[in-house]
């Protein structure tokens, strides 16, 4: 039982009687009901604080009268509670105006805090299980729709101020030598195009013993020409290259051409993933040892080993494949060795692990590759997934800021100063 006992200078007193007989699961349970009851009590006196007192106001030049208070039913983290306000119209009647909402922060009918437990949650999970989660571990009963609105609505909130809302990035502990730009596609399916490539970005910042110590993740849904993702990468980098103008920046991807037309004006150096070339090498070693695994396996480890470790490598194992070319082979096999003599060719240049890790750079985008997998597959792909587009935004909105350390709050701090108009 609870029961309010005061309101005096902004400070709630309740009185909580609980009753805490029984199994200690059950007086648990019985201990959340009770404070969730509390919660909805103190949360009511909260929202009453934001509220008007039902006089005439000034908004944009404009002078709104109050109607009378018209109830509405909030939902906060301990349950619903209504809650009766001014609501506001102009001398010429048409769309009303909540002084309440505005200054609280509702979402949809949401209190902020409550909010941003949904709007978290969907970026890791389905509505439908969002909705269990609530029930079973908060007690709270709320339907998929409104699970849905909600996190909607955070994700407009994320992607209208995409350009206006900056982000600081955490204070290093050690001095930052490299920044690493990678990006990356994953196919996922879309309601009404079929499969389509949603992309990943990501900017690392190294140490100088080339450790990575934060990682900004930007994840975008299908989009012809990848304008606006390119957009927001660039302004990324733009906000990192302020922060670290000493740093040596490098563009790590696999042969996308449209990749690396990116990365080449970014970037001081430009590096092929290492392991996507050992792939290739793969393909060369069972292309010309098709019948003798032994043989295969010594020849792809000892060149995967000199062409980490040795200068020149990637040039002599390109003359080496070109040898390789002039015997009779499968003509399967001769494809797959042609396609790996183009793929040297184009990127030797790009192939110097040696050096670059003698610089403490990164060879590799296993960064990227993993986030295509948390940001996109883990979340996008799952069994019978069909997206549309503005869902695939909000949901990649959202992943991406919960991915990257600090953005979240950040996030929600700035819509605790500013407001969420968009919503």
């Amino acid at each position: 039982m609870v029961t309010l006992m005061s309101v005096e200078n902004e400070v709630v007193k309740v009185e909580l009687e609980i009753n805490i007989s029984g199994s200690m699961l059950d007086a648990e349970e019985t201990l959340q009901k009770a404070l969730n009851e509390a919660g909805i009590v103190v949360t009511r006196e909260m929202l009453k604080r934001f509220d008007t007192d039902g006089s005439p106001i000034l908004t944009g030049g404009i002078r709104w009268t109050a109607k009378g208070t018209v109830e509405k039913l909030y939902q906060t983290p301990y349950g619903a509670t209504l809650v009766a306000r001014h609501v506001y119209q102009t001398y010429e009647g048409g769309k009303t105006f909540c002084p309440l909402d505005q200054a609280a922060r509702i979402v949809v009918s949401s209190t902020p805090r409550f909010a941003k437990i949904v709007s978290h949650k969907v970026a890791d999970s389905p509505t439908t299980v969002v909705q269990r989660d609530l029930e079973e571990n908060h007690g709270r009963h709320v339907s998929r729709g409104f699970v849905h609105d909600v996190a909607e609505a955070v994700g407009a909130i994320a992607q209208a101020k995409e350009e206006t809302w900056h982000y600081d990035t955490p204070e290093m502990a050690c001095p930052i030598a490299c920044v690493a730009i990678s990006m990356d596609g994953a196919i996922m399916r879309m309601r009404d195009d079929g499969w389509r490539e949603a992309m990943t970005g990501t900017v690392a910042l190294y140490d100088v013993t080339g450790k990575r110590q934060h990682t900004i993740y930007l994840g975008a849904a299908p989009e012809y020409g990848k304008a606006s993702f390119k957009e927001r990468m660039e302004r990324e980098i733009a906000h990192v290259k302020r922060l670290y103008p000493e740093a040596t920046y490098v563009g790590i991807a696999d042969g996308a051409l449209s990749n690396w037309r990116f990365l080449e004006a970014h970037t001081d150096c430009q590096i092929i993933d290492f392991w996507h070339v050992t792939q290739y090498l793969g393909t060369v070693a069972q292309a010309v040892f098709p019948d003798c695994e032994a043989e295969r396996v010594q020849w792809l480890d000892a060149r995967c080993h000199v062409l980490k470790h040795e200068p020149g490598a990637a040039q002599r194992i390109l003359t080496e494949m070109e040898q390789f070319a002039e015997r009779t082979l499968a003509k399967a096999a001769k494809e797959d060795l042609d396609s790996a003599i183009t793929y040297f060719r184009n990127h030797h240049h790009q192939m110097h692990y040696e050096a670059y890790r003698r610089q403490k750079l990164p060879i590799g985008s296993g960064v990227t590759e993993a986030a295509c997998k948390t940001l996109i597959k883990h979340r996008l792909c799952a069994s019978g997934m069909k997206w549309l587009e503005t869902g695939a935004r909000m949901v990649l909105s959202l992943r991406a800021l919960v991915l990257t350390k600090d953005r979240w709050n950040q996030f929600w701090s700035k819509i605790d100063r500013y407001g969420i108009s968009v919503a």
